[in-house]
């Protein structure tokens, strides 16, 4: 299968190409990006001798030989390259968020409603071992009714990129919230079967980057996209609730706070138990059993979960079967956000 990568940036080198290179299936032909030297580092590495580099993506959708591309583009082109990419007759895999804004999120979903192409969007904790365990739990009922969950993406000082696209509302379409919130958020709405949202009350606070020259930090994720001259203008933390069909859903989340300890974890509370789940890692289970409280870390078999995504992909495409990450679900995750923002904005609820 001949796939096109179009981005050839962080998360196309660190996940999407290294798993296609772990797929016998697929064959990665066109590597593109903005920046050429990008994209012929790209070739290179993950490419072969009939692979080809360009700066301009019509080039991979115009091949007919293409059946599907990986989109790992800045936020703000999400939605043009995914629609002109259905419209050419492409399935696509598109990096998280689905697009800056709502509107055009929906819009993405009516093309791939129309075109009938795979749309799938790079929620890659659907495709976790220990998310897929967790999502078990609670649809065999072992937790009880989820009534409560409450979710923490809190970091001491991490704003990825100051000054550039990360940074930059137009380009990123937000900051915390729409760069990490959507990966806890969406775990949520996987694991409790995505609930029909109701109301949603949010805060969003633009305050540790805004003096970029006089940030201090430990790290910085993509440091060589930093521009001190550039721009910052998104939520660097926010914090709200979420009232669903299901599960009343609480969070705080930031890139940057004063307060020097990292709590990124997920708490799914029902009443016969409960479940921690540490991002990224494993799992803890609560409960009571013969009148004693009882507690304990389910050992989950795990494969790294990019490469369990682009597998899921690659079948996809073949069986033209739907992912649990295909837009018409991870929309509602979309929704959420959008509306997360809207609250902020008016310092009001938002009624969906």
């Amino acid at each position: 299968m001949k796939i096109g990568i179009i981005g050839c940036g962080t998360i196309a080198n660190s996940a999407h190409m290294p798993s296609y290179a772990n797929n016998e299936k697929a064959e990665m032909k066109w590597f593109c990006d903005l920046i050429i030297e990008k994209a012929q580092a790209a070739k290179e590495k993950f490419g072969n001798e009939n692979s080809r580099v360009t700066t301009n993506y019509m080039d991979v959708l115009n091949d007919p030989e293409v059946q599907a591309v990986s989109v790992c583009t800045p936020n703000y082109v999400h939605n043009e390259i995914s629609i002109a990419a259905m419209k050419a007759g492409k399935d696509v895999l598109c990096e998280k968020p689905a697009a800056r804004t709502y509107a055009e999120a929906l819009e993405m979903k009516k093309v791939q409603n129309e075109t009938g192409r795979i749309l799938n969007i790079g929620v890659v904790n659907r495709f976790n071992d220990n998310v897929n365990a967790i999502k078990k739990y609670i649809d065999q009922g072992k937790l009880g009714e989820v009534f409560h969950v409450y979710v923490s993406f809190r970091a001491h000082r991490s704003i990825p990129g100051l000054g550039g696209a990360f940074t930059t509302k137009a380009i990123a379409g937000g900051g915390a919230l729409i760069d990490w919130g959507v990966h806890y958020l969406d775990i949520v709405m996987y694991c409790c079967g995505d609930p029909k949202p109701l109301t949603v009350s949010g805060e969003a606070f633009c305050r540790l980057g805004k003096d970029m020259k006089n940030y201090v930090y430990r790290k910085m994720w993509a440091e060589n996209t930093k521009n001190l001259n550039g721009t910052y203008d998104v939520d660097d933390s926010v914090t709200g609730m979420i009232r669903t069909e299901g599960p009343v859903i609480t969070f705080n989340g930031a890139w940057a706070q004063n307060i020097g300890e990292s709590e990124t974890y997920i708490d799914f509370m029902g009443d016969k138990g409960g479940i921690r789940l540490q991002y990224g890692s494993t799992f803890k289970v609560y409960t009571t059993e013969n009148g004693a409280l009882v507690e304990y870390v389910p050992e989950v078999k795990t494969r790294d979960h990019f490469q369990n995504e682009i597998d899921a992909f690659i079948d996809c495409v073949e069986k033209r079967e739907k992912l649990p990450s295909h837009i018409d679900t991870v929309i509602i995750t979309a929704q959420i956000m959008q509306a997360i923002y809207d609250s902020a904005e008016k310092h009001g609820e938002i009624k969906l």
